[in-house]
């Protein structure tokens, strides 16, 4: 059995959005159909959620330093377009959620990962970069998200200067 780690949650990487402010943005436009635009291409209008995790993460970063936060990942297949489907609505997706909700302890302040792939291809791992309600539609712009050395960032934050790293973790990062 893995001890949890008492660590604090860091604020160092804010999340792109919540959980609660994805559902803030998404409630005012729930008969609006919801779209997804990933790595130069717009998802097909079949697209599937196919599961919704809550994950508590325990970390230590190559720094040394403990971390742990919340997240909701939401898992979509962006299958082939079939004829006459449309996108699912905000609505029914935010009842999806709220099903979920039920169902699971969800954290509103998670950071909300969403994962994607058609049929074959690798899963990638998307940020939400913005939310934008239109006439027609409700579009969330996802951004890839890289991978970060903690302390290197740490170090390039100017609030940041009691946690710059030690000429050792500054190391694993050359």
């Amino acid at each position: 059995m893995v001890e949890p780690m008492n660590a604090p949650v860091t604020t160092m990487i804010q999340p792109d959005h919540t959980l609660s402010q994805l559902r803030a943005r998404l409630e005012p436009h729930t008969a609006l159909p919801l779209a997804l635009t990933y790595a130069g291409r717009n998802i097909q209008p079949s697209y599937h959620v196919t599961e919704i995790k809550a994950a508590y993460f325990s970390a230590l970063d190559c720094g040394g330093k403990p971390d742990q936060w919340a997240e909701t990942v939401l898992q979509v297949e962006d299958l082939p377009a079939r004829e006459g489907q449309d996108p699912m609505s905000v609505g029914k997706f935010l009842s999806i959620l709220a099903r979920v909700e039920q169902a699971l302890s969800m954290e509103p302040s998670s950071r909300v990962t969403i994962e994607i792939s058609r049929p074959g291809e690798a899963m990638q791992v998307f940020d939400i970069a913005r939310v934008e309600a239109g006439r027609e539609s409700v579009m969330l712009q996802l951004a890839m998200r890289p991978a970060i050395c903690k302390p290197r960032h740490r170090a390039s934050q100017p609030q940041a200067s009691c946690c710059n790293p030690t000429p050792q973790s500054a190391a694993c990062c050359t």
